[in-house]
This record gives structure tokens, C-alpha cells and sequence, in this order.
């Protein structure tokens, strides 16, 4: 089932990727050789806090003009590109559709009727795209097959495709984020059986998107509005130090082993941090309740499907230890997934852990269009 990975919204063409969230622009342009892929080019700018507001674009024209200057820096010029919008903007579904169907039968079926089903906005205000999964029947002895609905609402997809286009670039790839982050990691979600459940936690800037996964297709998905950001203002305040998109203060700390110990009995080369561990334990102790939640009503309504492994990605992946303090809080099994290991790829520039860490989405996106 992996295979809708690679053709989900979209087709492929040479060009680059382009990941947009609001602490900064990165590109990633890919080659691929057989089947091992090469990264020609990365690149990143930071992105001004009036270009966002509450995780939205609100500067269309002045974030055409980062991707311009990225491209500038970057010393590129790309016809088209792959782009994705953030998976809290979009509606992912799986709905059973009779398997009797013929392909132009089926599409009808799925997006002029069973799609309004599923949606909380009028059907003419959404983007839907779908594609045919596997088939199985049903307890009345029906056979069906499966298809995953996507749908996104089209002043997002607007918004997006109109920002490109001021920047002088054709988006012939938009897809959902956690989708070209699957796409990089698809060898190790491939490791799985059909009854193990893993679950990708995407710690982005100011989200972390979860997606509980079954042999490669997303079965639930939610976002979280906690992010590094959250963790790195927890820190500063507790610390009486401004405000700052920059995660510098996250990237100097470990996650105690035993976070149930006061944060006294960390190590003395640490001790100038102590008095703001204990505000990023409550963050990071916010971030646990909500996943063990979505994980029990997700095993709530899955039968026999059993969680097995969480996979942790995203800048926020990066922090020091924070696999083993999720697997003692969880008592799941964490790893951190590392984009450009997982490619076998080579770097020009040295990169921080959490920058290495937050490569998994954009990186899915140059597959794409390689």
C-alpha cells in the first residue's frame, strides 16, 4: 500500500522541493540514480513574525518575496516545485466504496457524493483528491475497496498556490506535509506487519502532527498546537530571558533520564539551565497526555491493530534524549528518525541535530519531484 506515497496529489517532474512554516523556508532539490537518491541542494531562510499570525500566512506578497530570495540565495531557478500545506488544514479519511465500481464510477462516487459525508465545509469550498487502496470484504460479505479521501479547502490551497505564483514558480506538486515526511521514511514504515500500528510525531515549530499509520497509509491524524516553539518560550520565561524563535536554548539541553527526579540531579554542567527544566517537563508532560489520548482512541476503534512503535521526527526530535523520555512515559518503544540517514544522503554543511532532525518533510517533497 505504500505505493499511493508516490503519486498521491500530484505527478512528478524535475524541480525542487519547498517546505513553508512560520519560523522558515527551506528548499531541498533532489536527484535519484536507480534507487538511490542524491541531494544537490539545501537551503533555508528565516522567516519574520509578521508573515504569520496563529500559524496562518497573513503576508502573502512578503513571503513571495522569502521564496524569491531563497531561490536567489540558493543560486537556483526552478520552473515548477513541490510544495505542502500543514496536515491541521486538511481532511484525511478512509472510506469503503463497493469494488463493483469501474474507475470513472468510483471517482464519482467519491468525490460528488461520499466525500460530503465526511466534510464539515460545502463541497464546493474544498480541493478533494483520493486514491484506491486495497480491497477486502465486508461483514455482510460484500467486497469493497478501500479509498483514502484527502480534501483541503480551497482558499488554503488558493493562499498557497497564489503565493507561489507571485514569486514567479509554478507549484506542480501540493501535497499534505505528513505525507512527504512518510515518503522519506517509507523503508522503515515498510518494516512493519499489517497488524502493528506505528505512530509518526511530526515536532514541528509551533505543532506536532500525529499520524498512526498501518502498512504505510495514515488510518488517524491529528495536530497538537505544541511545538519547539512552546518549549523554547517555557524556558525562556522560567529563565526571565525574552522571547525567541530561535531554539538555541533547546538545542543545549538534555532530557533528564528519569524525569520523575527533580532537575537538581541533572549534571553540574547543566545547572545554569536547571531552573527552566522543570517548565519544559510541563510542556513536554502536555505533549504525552495528548498523544496518549489520540493512541487510546485510536486502539479504541481499531480492533485487534496493536501500537508498537513511535516514530519521532521534526526539530523537535532533535532534543537530546527526548526518544528515551518518551518511551518511559509511554511505555512504547520511541526512536528518532533521521531523514537524512534514513537516504543514505550526504551533507555539504554541517547541520545541529534538530536542523538535521526537521529535514524529513522537505526532503519527501524533492523525492517527489525526482
Amino acid at each position: 500500500m505504500l505505493s499511493f506515497l508516490e503519486n498521491l496529489i500530484g505527478g512528478k517532474s524535475s524541480g525542487v522541493g519547498i517546505e513553508i512554516n512560520p519560523d522558515k523556508i527551506t528548499l531541498a532539490q533532489l536527484t535519484k540514480k536507480g534507487q538511490q537518491y542524491k541531494l544537490l541542494k539545501y537551503h533555508s531562510i528565516d522567516v519574520p513574525e509578521d508573515i504569520f499570525e496563529e500559524g496562518q500566512i497573513v503576508d502573502s506578497p512578503g513571503l513571495a518575496e522569502l521564496i524569491d530570495q531563497l531561490l536567489k540565495e540558493a543560486k537556483i531557478k526552478p520552473k515548477q516545485v513541490a510544495t505542502a500545506v500543514p496536515m491541521k488544514e486538511s481532511i484525511i479519511r478512509i472510506i469503503p466504496i463497493p469494488a463493483e465500481l469501474n474507475d470513472q464510477e468510483l471517482r464519482d462516487m467519491v468525490l460528488n457524493h461520499e466525500a460530503s459525508l465526511y466534510l464539515p465545509y460545502p463541497r464546493e469550498e474544498v480541493d478533494l483528491d483520493f486514491q484506491k487502496l486495497g480491497y477486502f470484504v465486508d461483514d455482510d460479505g460484500i467486497e469493497k475497496v478501500q479509498v483514502l479521501l484527502v480534501a483541503t479547502r480551497r482558499e488554503v490551497t488558493d493562499l498557497y498556490l497564489e503565493t507561489f505564483q507571485q514569486a514567479g514558480l509554478k507549484v506542480n506538486v501540493l501535497e499534505i506535509n505528513s505525507f512527504a515526511l512518510m515518503r522519506t521514511i517509507k523503508e522503515q514504515l515498510k518494516q512493519f506487519s499489517p497488524s502493528e500500528a506505528v505512530v509518526l510525531v511530526d515536532i514541528e515549530f509551533d505543532t506536532t502532527e500525529i499520524a498512526i499509520i498501518v502498512e504505510g497509509v495514515p488510518q488517524f491524524s491529528r495536530t497538537i498546537p505544541i511545538g519547539t516553539y512552546q518549549m523554547q518560550t517555557a524556558l525562556a520565561q522560567s529563565m526571565n530571558l525574552p522571547n525567541s524563535k530561535n531554539t538555541e536554548l533547546l538545542q543545549e539541553i538534555t532530557i533528564p533520564n528519569n524525569p520523575e527526579q527533580t532537575t537538581t540531579n541533572t549534571t553540574s554542567s547543566q545547572t545554569w539551565i536547571n531552573p527552566g527544566m522543570d517548565s519544559l517537563l510541563r510542556v513536554l508532560g502536555e505533549l504525552v497526555d495528548e498523544l496518549r489520548r489520540s493512541i487510546n482512541f485510536y486502539l479504541n476503534q481499531s480492533g485487534d491493530v496493536e501500537v508498537v512503535q513511535l516514530l519521532l521526527a521534526g526539530p523537535g526530535s532533535g532534543l537530546t534524549q527526548i526518544d528515551e523520555f518518551f518511551t518511559k512515559k509511554l511505555s512504547l518503544p520511541a526512536m528518532q528518525v533521521d531523514p537524512v540517514a534514513a537516504l543514505s544522503l550526504t551533507l555539504k554543511d554541517e547541520l545541529s541535530v534538530m536542523q538535521r532532525a526537521g529535514l524529513g518533510t522537505v526532503i519527501g517533497l524533492g523525492m517527489r519531484m525526482s
